[in-house]
Parts: C-alpha cells; sequence; structure tokens
C-alpha cells in the first residue's frame, strides 16, 4: 500500500513543518508516508507557501456548498491514502469522513475531551485551560469522525499548567509538545502500529521485538522530549 498524505491546514504551518521534516528523515523517510499535498481553505494561509518552498503540491480549498464534492474529488484525484489536520478550522466533510474512515488524523491542544468542540481551537483553548483553574493540559493526537473533536485517541501527552502561565507561555509549551508527539504518532499509525477497529475504538497493533507500540503518558519536560515519545512508541 502506498502512504500518500494531504495535509490540511488553516494556519502558518507550524505542524506541517516538523511533520515534513521527522517524515523526510532517517528510518521515518524508509518506512512511512509521504507528504503528496498540502490544501488550505484560506488563499493566504502561511501554510501553503511553507508546501511550495519544500517542493510539495499546495491547493486551496472551494468554500460553500461545493466544499465537500471538491475536496473529496481532490484527494481522490492525487491518490491520498491519509488525511492529516494541522490547524485545519473547518469540519470535515462526512463524505469525506466515511470515505477515508480510520485514516483521517487531527491534533488538538488539550487532553479531550476536555476542552474540546466546535469554536475550540488555538488560544481559545488555552485560555478556557487557564480560566478553568485546571493544573494540567496537554496534547491529543485522534482519528477523525463526524463531530469535532470526539473522534477515537491516538495518543495524549500532558502538559503542566503554571501558575504564572498566561494563554502565550502555555501554548508554547503545548505547541513544543504538539510538534514532538504529532509526527511520531502520525507515522505510528501509517506503519499500522495503531488502527481504528470496526467497533470505532483505536487499537494499537502487536509490537516488534517487544517494543511499546502504543503510547504512554509522562511529562515531557522532565526528560528529552523527542526521545521521551519516541520510546513510548516503540522506536
Amino acid at each position: 500500500m502506498s502512504n500518500r498524505i494531504a495535509v490540511l491546514a488553516s494556519g502558518r504551518g507550524s505542524n506541517l513543518r516538523a511533520l515534513h521534516a521527522h517524515l523526510t528523515r532517517g528510518a521515518a523517510h524508509d518506512a512511512a508516508g509521504t507528504i503528496a499535498l498540502v490544501a488550505s481553505d484560506r488563499r493566504d494561509a502561511g501554510v501553503l507557501a511553507l508546501a511550495r518552498e519544500r517542493g510539495i503540491e499546495a491547493a486551496v480549498l472551494e468554500r460553500g456548498a461545493t466544499h465537500a464534492a471538491a475536496l473529496e474529488a481532490l484527494l481522490r484525484d492525487r491518490a491520498i491514502d491519509w488525511v492529516v489536520l494541522a490547524g485545519y478550522l473547518r469540519l470535515v466533510p462526512a463524505s469525506v469522513v466515511r470515505a477515508w474512515r480510520g485514516h483521517v488524523l487531527n491534533v488538538h491542544p488539550a487532553l479531550l475531551p476536555a476542552f474540546g468542540g466546535q469554536g475550540m481551537y488555538g488560544d481559545r483553548v488555552h485560555r478556557a485551560v487557564l480560566e478553568s483553574g485546571a493544573r494540567v493540559t496537554g496534547v491529543t493526537v485522534h482519528f477523525v469522525d463526524e463531530a469535532y473533536d470526539r473522534g477515537a485517541t491516538i495518543a495524549q501527552w500532558p502538559v503542566p499548567v503554571r501558575p504564572e502561565d498566561t494563554v502565550e507561555s502555555l501554548a508554547a509549551r503545548v505547541l513544543r509538545v504538539e510538534h514532538a508527539l504529532y509526527p511520531r504518532a502520525v507515522e505510528a499509525v501509517v506503519r499500522g502500529r495503531v488502527r481504528l477497529d470496526a467497533a470505532g475504538r483505536a487499537v494499537a497493533a502487536p509490537a516488534p521485538d517487544g517494543a511499546r507500540a502504543a503510547f504512554t503518558l509522562g511529562e515531557p519536560e522532565d526528560v528529552e522530549l523527542a526521545s521521551n515519545i519516541g520510546a513510548a512508541l516503540g522506536g
């Protein structure tokens, strides 16, 4: 099976940068997918320029009533196997979710199901976390279904909320974890280490050589982030 990945994004593309760097490096480059397409619902999104700089096809998605059909046609025409959301602010059309079920992933800057749902993205999430008095937030990678932030969880990693935190400082620490966790989670799913089963649950495949294929909660700021997350993913 080929592993052609489409990244859908609405912003500047920092998760695209992290994902592309991971998938074009070392063992991940040999075994995981290739980003074949970057598409955005915003013509001026920085992610489109970033894609072009890296030699990746960049496309602007149609809005309105034709959006679902146009997106599905684009993905089929480019023979896309996996759809990875990276700060994409629109609900993925149900027809696309059905056609690529188990092959659409998203990352959310909180520990779902807390602080998720329609309208909860970016600084809105971090502000809500601080206003709630929560002492821990984090990052969730999940499969996408027909509702915002409801699909089966693939991986979560906690980030402490400090007494002195502002929206900006908390967002920066959460984003650092996103950039480390999301590419490794995408690689794990594309490689078949984690999949969506018939009951809609994320399940881990048996790991080679006794390595841990499932994801483990931990405190990433207590250790070297990339290697700790890499160990949790079994490679």
